[in-house]
């Protein structure tokens, strides 16, 4: 089953053509037990949880017992206040915590030979896969996986099988395929299909999934002033639904400027930023726009630790955001074994410098400045930067401060920006 809506204005699908689509993908068929996968909060902007919203009730009212197992990856588990702000009135008992560390199941590997051979020789060991023990409970007789195709620095293009072998996978799968994605170089893949990470989940999927009653549920969607604007929806259980949604992502979540920016500010909504694990998409998705010797500024009045859990947090104290080089140094080092038994954590270091190219500065207040700066970024004073750069009064793009010409970014999770010069070389 092939289903898909492109939207005939720039307003979006509205919510009865969703609904419209959502219906006539549970056609003909009943089911007794639902499990439904979608993005955590951090992907609020989706409109995943409208749509896992309104299949939930129309499976109830079917006579469907319903699970939702959030796809968090090693984010913070979805609070009961997410939950509702983003899924709406779905009571939280129905919601399932994946726990990437002992949750999963083994279903086999992505051997090391085609490894090798996708990577260009660069990386040579298999990768587990492994997966939430419930995408393999044999009661269920539909999966829904939801969630949002947009430009991604560790895939090339986000969603699909990732939401399952990431969103709700193990951790050799989530440190391998990141460290992969760094060592290969994330400008080589971001706002790309069939990028090294995309052909071992994609792998993954048709060797261990093939026979699960998988149905994926992708939306193409941006956003302006807190308003979700979904261009495109697509239903399907094969890899033309994921292409379909790209080649539209593409057209709608890729920017591209004339020239490199000389100084870039972006916008870290507070309620889905609140540490630099997530918040550094701020620095993925703008690197390839921005000009050398310019600057970053991240107002961030959310972040307030590093790493999502404990242990993370503390890698990326003790090793900070110094580098691709540096960072690769550090690994290679007998004694660092804790940085090489979580590659995930090591290729987050890698994507969250500029490598000297241009300045990062983060501003911040639920964080020290000192604490900033001892993993390697500037630092600022939150109000202080935005009385000089207000989020509220920037428009998205281009803008004019008081001479100075600066680039605005409101959300970077919803794009990639590219300098077209850069690119086309």
């Amino acid at each position: 089953m092939e289903l898909s809506a492109y939207a005939q204005s720039e307003t979006g699908l509205s919510k009865e053509e969703i609904r419209t689509l959502l219906e006539t993908s549970l056609e003909d068929r009943e089911y007794k037990n639902v499990l439904i996968i979608p993005p955590d909060f951090t992907r609020f902007h989706s409109n995943a949880g409208l749509i896992t919203n309104l299949y939930y009730h129309m499976l109830r009212e079917r006579g469907a017992n319903v699970d939702i197992l959030s796809a968090v990856g090693t984010h913070c588990p979805v609070t009961e206040k997410q939950a509702k702000t983003m899924f709406g009135d779905i009571p939280f008992s129905v919601f399932r915590t994946h726990n990437w560390r002992t949750d999963t199941v083994r279903l086999g590997e992505v051997p090391a030979s085609y490894l090798e051979e996708i990577t260009d020789g660069l990386w040579k060991e298999a990768v587990s896969v492994e997966i939430n023990r419930r995408v393999m409970d044999p009661t269920y007789d539909l999966i829904l996986s939801v969630g949002q195709v947009v430009p991604h620095e560790v895939i090339g293009m986000a969603n699909h099988a990732k939401n399952l072998f990431v969103g709700v996978g193990g951790s050799d799968m989530i440190n391998k395929s990141h460290m992969v994605g760094a060592v290969y170089g994330m400008e080589r893949m971001m706002g790309r299909d069939h990028t090294p990470v995309r052909k071992i989940l994609d792998y993954a999927w048709t060797h261990y999934l093939s026979r699960r009653p998988l149905q994926f549920v992708l939306t193409v969607c941006t956003a302006a002033e807190e308003k979700i604007f979904t261009h495109g929806l697509f239903i399907g259980d094969t890899r033309k639904t994921l292409e379909d949604a790209i080649a539209l992502s593409q057209e709608k979540n890729i920017t591209f400027v004339k020239t490199g920016m000389k100084k870039c500010v972006v916008w870290l909504d507070p309620s889905e930023f609140t540490s630099t694990w997530v918040g550094n998409k701020a620095i993925y998705r703008t690197r390839m726009a921005i000009a050398d010797g310019g600057e970053l500024i991240v107002l961030a009045p959310g972040v307030d630790k590093f790493g999502e859990d404990v242990q993370v947090d503390a890698l990326i104290r003790k090793y900070g955001y110094r580098g691709r080089e540096h960072i690769l140094r550090e690994f290679q080092k007998p004694e660092n074994a804790d940085l090489r038994e979580n590659m995930g954590a090591a290729a987050h270091l890698i994507h969250g410098s500029s490598d000297g190219r241009f300045r990062i500065t983060y501003a911040v207040k639920n964080i020290s400045q000192e604490e900033i700066e001892s993993v390697g970024f500037y630092s600022a004073d939150y109000d202080r930067m935005a009385a000089g750069y207000n989020p509220k009064t920037l428009r998205s793009g281009y803008n004019c401060i008081d001479g100075e010409e600066i680039f605005f970014i409101p959300n970077p999770a919803l794009g990639l920006w590219i300098n077209e010069e850069k690119f086309r070389r």
